[in-house]
């Protein structure tokens, strides 16, 4: 494969059709080498034919945000010089289980050919595809040069298939693991790194449960000198903690083991001390089952911090609000909702610089309502951190007048997602639909590009949001709704969606038919258990011959009734590894 442009190359059927530029071919290829931004470099890539040579050629980073909106072969056709590719597979919604198992998204496939055409790849970002062990050692034989292997939501391997990574990858430098379906069998694979390998930079196994062989994570932490960040699992102790700071000082991204043991007091001494060299850590999680008695060790290390992932310890309110105390520059914040109203009444007066608060249930099956988050910590929060941009808030009981209150004080978000655990809840005051409260969000922050609805909505939300939200891309709807004309309002009206997601919801045929004019222009579409029939979805396929149309069947159901749909552009066609469960139009 050469690196270089020929006019003789064959064209590519996507290409521009228009008149071409007068800048050589080397100066354009260095100036579209400075364009950093997918978006940007698209654009560019639109203006002639050969502003489109140009960047195809220049081009070293890929995303593919479904693995069937195109093929590998029509992705290495036009990019001929990648380096590093971010591949995603399942629908989100595969994170609530309604994807059924072997439902698809392989990698191999992609890895066959990008290790004939693209021999110098050196990053692989992959999101909920399925990575066998035989993949992974095909990866790390395949790829001399191969760098960073970020494995998000995946599943289908095994830690074996992690030690061939360590054993064959001689330049890595990046191995982040996080949240997948493994078959943890143990923690041997850290000894396959070889005892002369010394570029690790990024480790991030936070997410596998099985015990770790210590000896061989201390020997890798101690040898490879440019360590930045580094995330182990909850089995490592905090004397092997105290160790590994010893040894990594400069990390600037930790996340810790469990803080379910007794110290000492000398050894408690050299936790805070090591603790305090870490000065330029700016991001910390972990913090397993962490307790007032050695939370204080963290405070020396807390005065840089933007990033405070809490999302693994029950903290409550006071113990939430001293750690804050030491963290003025906090940017970014997750927590769990034993931190109850007080704990966020603390965000408010500690962080003023807060961009980003998610808080996750701690038992989101649960009935309790006397303990977690409501509506008055949503609004304390937002009268102390007016620079609110995203925010994630599970609770159990939400008011319209809270919501208004809350986008008033931040008109700026980008990001709003309400989960009101109980489906249907109205306004626990007024008892009103909370239609009112999510038509302020639209109506105030207009710069809102991802919304996620929850509680007792009647259409009049849709219309809101149709109206109002002309920058929306990604619009989330659960058990919400009370007719097709919900739907038809949010495809008519938001001109920039691309991600439409929809469950539980009375929409039917003529709601997914409306959409005709929208699809092509989106990215994807998921409905399950609404009201669409097998029949509606052969018609949209039929009328909308570039679009995928998926309906994937439940054992029992109505054969008319389509279950779970998904409809997603595409430029390879109808996928051929669909499973019997999942009929393709």
């Amino acid at each position: 494969m050469g690196s270089k442009r020929k006019k003789s190359d064959s064209p590519d059927p996507d290409e521009p059709n228009r008149v071409g530029s007068d800048f050589p071919d080397e100066v354009l290829e260095q100036v579209l080498g400075m364009v950093k931004s997918r978006k940007d470099r698209s654009s560019v890539s639109l203006v002639c034919k050969d502003w489109y040579d140009a960047e195809r050629w220049s081009r070293r980073q890929v995303f593919i945000g479904n693995c069937y909106s195109a093929s590998p072969e029509i992705v290495t056709r036009r990019f001929r010089s990648i380096r590093s590719v971010t591949l995603k597979g399942k629908p989100r919604f595969s994170d609530f289980n309604l994807v059924p198992p072997n439902w698809g998204s392989d990698v191999q496939p992609w890895l066959e050919v990008f290790a004939s055409e693209y021999p110098l790849l050196e990053e692989l970002r992959l999101k909920r595809m399925t990575v066998t062990d035989e993949s992974l050692e095909f990866l790390a034989v395949s790829f001399p040069g191969f760098k960073a292997l970020s494995l998000l939501s995946c599943d289908g391997f095994s830690t074996d298939g992690l030690a061939a990574i360590a054993t064959h990858c001689k330049n890595l430098t990046e191995l982040d693991i996080q949240e997948n379906e493994i078959d943890d069998k143990s923690g041997g694979w850290l000894s396959c790194f070889p005892e002369t390998f010394t570029s690790l930079e990024i480790l991030n196994f936070a997410s596998l449960n099985s015990d770790v062989n210590f000896d061989a994570l201390e020997k890798l932490v101690r040898r490879c000198k440019s360590f930045k960040v580094l995330k182990v699992n909850k089995n490592v102790t905090l004397e092997q903690l105290q160790r590994l700071l010893t040894h990594a000082p400069q990390l600037l991204e930790l996340g810790t083991g469990s803080f379910l043991q007794e110290l000492t007091t000398c050894q408690n001494s050299q936790l805070e001390r090591a603790f305090s060299s870490c000065n330029n850590l700016h991001t910390l999680s972990g913090l397993w089952e962490a307790t007032a008695l050695y939370l204080p060790a963290l405070y020396p290390a807390c005065t840089n911090l933007t990033f405070l992932n809490l999302s693994y310890s029950a903290l409550q309110s006071w113990e939430l609000a001293k750690l804050l105390a030491h963290c003025p520059r906090l940017r970014r914040l997750w927590v769990l909702d034993t931190v109850e109203d007080k704990g966020l009444e603390a965000v408010g007066s500690n962080c003023p610089l807060i961009e980003e608060l998610r808080v996750f249930p701690s038992d989101p099956y649960g009935d309790d309502i006397i303990h977690g988050v409501t509506e008055s910590g949503f609004v304390a929060v937002s009268y102390g951190c007016r620079r609110l941009r995203y925010v994630l808030y599970f609770c159990r009981q939400m008011t319209n007048a809270a919501v208004a209150t809350v986008v008033k004080n931040c008109p700026d978000f980008t990001h709003f997602r309400l989960c009101i655990m109980n489906p249907g809840q109205p306004d626990h005051i007024t008892n009103e639909p909370m239609d009112e409260g999510f038509g302020a969000v639209v109506k105030t922050c207009t710069k809102l590009q991802r919304l996620a609805v929850s509680g007792l909505l009647t259409d009049r939300t849709f219309e809101y949001i149709g109206e109002y939200a002309k920058n929306l891309e990604r619009l989330s709807v659960a058990f919400a709704g009370k007719s097709d004309w919900g739907m038809q309002c949010v495809l008519n009206g938001c001109p920039k969606l691309k991600k439409l997601e929809i469950r539980d919801c009375p929409f039917g045929n003529a709601a997914l038919l409306s959409g005709f004019e929208k699809y092509e222009s989106m990215r994807s579409l998921w409905m399950s258990a609404c009201n669409v029939t097998m029949n509606a979805c052969r018609l949209l396929a039929s009328e909308m011959p570039r679009l995928n149309v998926e309906v994937m069947k439940d054992d029992g159901n109505d054969d008319d009734q389509a279950d779970k749909v998904y409809v997603y552009r595409s430029v390879a066609g109808s996928r051929r590894d669909a499973p019997p469960f999942v009929l393709t139009f």
